[in-house]
């Protein structure tokens, strides 16, 4: 599964990590988080995020 980083603090969301703190379970794709999610970091919007090159 793809990472995706915060491009305004550089959190990085691990899919297989998830978000415990936001409600989001380990192994949740970033496409299927909620679109009123927030950087659990800085608590920007979630099309503030990237895809994490490899």
């Amino acid at each position: 599964m793809e990472k995706y980083v915060c491009t305004v603090c550089g959190f990085i969301y691990d899919p297989e990590k998830g978000d415990p703190d936001g409600n989001i379970a380990a192994g949740t794709k970033f496409e299927d988080i909620p679109e009123d999610w927030v950087c659990p970091v800085c608590g920007v919007s979630k099309d503030q995020f990237k895809k994490l090159e490899k």
